[in-house]
């Protein structure tokens, strides 16, 4: 008889307990798959919302080789996007750690980038580009920005001490970053490029949006929204949220590889601050010149990008062209009235979805306080939801809500929840211990510490939150407007397009992108204050 103790993965003894954790881990699924079958088959008012997980498994087999041939398409896409996007980031990120004056300077760029609905430059692009590009160039743009601050947070986060040695032995910076930083952003970097390869595949979906692309599971979900098949939309929501969720495992283990040979053995010294100097005038004239040359650089680079590629103007206007078909130009008013009724329509549910996302995550991550076990419950789910791409749960929330207001909601608060919920899971973790103590000496009880202590403490993270997820809200509400209720911002995008209205089709955009900004901004001025009135 075989003793399984003295085999192992790695070499090592097998540990008992992971035997019946592994079995525990198989009956949770098969149990999950029954109660999915037997919801399956519980019509409602006589029909059938979640389809038996039989039915989508038969439809799998049935057309195992459309399937696989729309996965293999987005998975190609997607894998040339994240290798774009990454290699741009970890560029950017260099340049950015070595000359923090470039930072500045192209801190709008980051910030457009970050804030733009990917929904939003999607039909822009499958206007400039061709072939696959489009799907390629917006997967890339979607995990630049996570990717990049990832790691540049990694480059920076360093043991001062390790500086000195180097510094010690002659080295300069080429050298600290050989010998330090590339080192020590391993962890940070590998963080990045966890939640950049999920990323990766909604951007590739998105952009196969109207792309005239025959493959990809965009193009799948597309066909496929008017036939009523339940079988089918869960079908490619599976098969989306699959694809991503391959991606994000497969950097999580390479992750926990890499990132065990480099934890430092000694706690790391506090760092230096990063201004000794304080604010001169000059220093303040300077900090508006880079203020003022960020804000200036995205409409620069817009212009030039088109210009050098000698794009007409019908297709892809100007700036300024912009500026005219809003103000000047025939028709204008008409144009202003139409984009105005668009935003309004899409404003107020990207700001209820916000709301309701913020306050969800919020009282979950508050109740987590008195009872540590919700996280149990609720982490694993929040973060399998986070990796499945935004477009595989509409089909989903089609069948579930139908092509109503609420589902416009629904996707904004998916959007808002997981990253909120775990910022402030991360607030709530480090209140101070002491003053959490000081309540239990004077008779307080686990509602107090909450009441008292805890909620006031994060409430900057709160707003650090909502700065995070802001801009993002506005992409779930667009994204559900443009497949299912038509109307608002992502409804007149699509509609202007195929009537070959390029202006508004721009003007939307941008547009979006002002709004997300603004969004963005607002977030990180009520931050600013919450910071300060922390430290006051």
């Amino acid at each position: 008889m075989i003793d399984v103790q003295t085999f192992g993965t790695a070499g090592g003894p097998l540990s008992t307990r992971r035997i019946p954790g592994a079995i525990r881990a198989i009956l949770v699924v098969l149990c999950l798959m029954s109660c999915w079958e037997a919801a399956g088959r519980l019509p409602v008012d006589g029909v059938r919302i979640v389809p038996p997980l039989s039915g989508v498994l038969s439809d799998y087999v049935a057309n195992g080789d459309i399937y696989g041939s729309h996965i293999d398409a987005t998975a190609a896409t997607s894998a040339y996007g994240f290798a774009i996007g990454a290699a741009v980031a970890a560029a950017a990120a260099l340049v950015f750690c070595m000359a923090p004056t470039v930072e500045l300077v192209f801190r709008g760029v980051n910030i457009a980038l970050f804030a733009v609905p990917a929904i939003a430059i999607g039909p822009l692009l499958v206007l400039l580009l061709d072939g696959q590009w489009p799907q390629i160039v917006l997967s890339a743009t979607m995990i630049y920005f996570p990717a990049m601050a990832a790691m540049l947070v990694g480059l920076r986060d360093i043991d001062p001490r390790h500086a000195d040695l180097v510094r010690a032995y002659g080295g300069g910076d080429l050298a600290l970053m050989r010998f330090v930083r590339l080192r020590s952003a391993v962890p940070s970097a590998m963080a990045g490029l966890r939640v950049a390869a999920s990323l990766s595949v909604l951007g590739a979906i998105l952009g196969e949006f109207g792309s005239g692309e025959r493959w990809g599971l965009g193009t799948f979900l597309l066909s496929s929204l008017g036939q009523s098949n339940a079988d089918r939309l869960w079908g490619i929501s599976l098969a989306a949220a699959g694809l991503a969720l391959a991606g994000y495992g497969l950097f999580s283990v390479l992750g926990s590889a890499l990132v065990g040979a480099t934890i430092p053995v000694t706690l790391a010294a506090g760092r230096m601050p990063e201004d000794m100097h304080g604010r001169t005038p000059r220093r303040t004239i300077v900090r508006f010149a880079l203020a003022g040359a960020s804000t200036l650089l995205p409409f620069l680079l817009w212009w030039a990008v088109l210009h050098l590629a000698d794009i007409s103007p019908i297709v892809a206007p100007r700036p300024l062209d912009v500026l005219a078909y809003l103000s000047w130009a025939d028709g204008a008013s008409q144009a202003r009235t139409v984009l105005l009724r668009a935003l309004g329509q899409t404003l107020p549910l990207a700001l209820l979805g916000l709301i309701a996302g913020l306050g969800t995550a919020f009282l979950l991550a508050a109740s987590s306080v008195l009872y540590p076990r919700i996280l149990r419950v609720v982490l694993p789910a929040a973060m399998v939801l986070q990796s499945t791409p935004l477009v595989a749960i509409t089909p989903i929330v089609l069948l579930l809500l139908g092509r109503s207001v609420s589902a416009c909601v629904f996707m904004a608060v998916i959007v808002v929840f997981f990253p909120a919920f775990v910022l402030l899971v991360q607030g709530f973790a480090v209140v101070p211990r002491a003053a959490l103590e000081t309540v239990d000496v004077y008779g307080g009880g686990s509602w107090k510490k909450l009441r008292l202590i805890a909620i006031p403490y994060s409430f900057r993270y709160v707003v650090a939150a909502a700065k995070l997820v802001a801009p993002r809200a506005l992409l779930g509400v667009m994204i559900a407007e443009w497949l299912l209720t038509g109307t608002g911002l992502g409804n007149l995008m699509d509609v202007s397009r195929g009537t070959l209205d390029y202006g508004m089709v721009w003007s939307a955009a941008i547009l979006s992108i002002v709004v997300s900004v603004a969004a963005y901004q607002s977030a990180a001025l009520l931050e600013i204050v919450a910071r300060f009135r922390g430290t006051a």
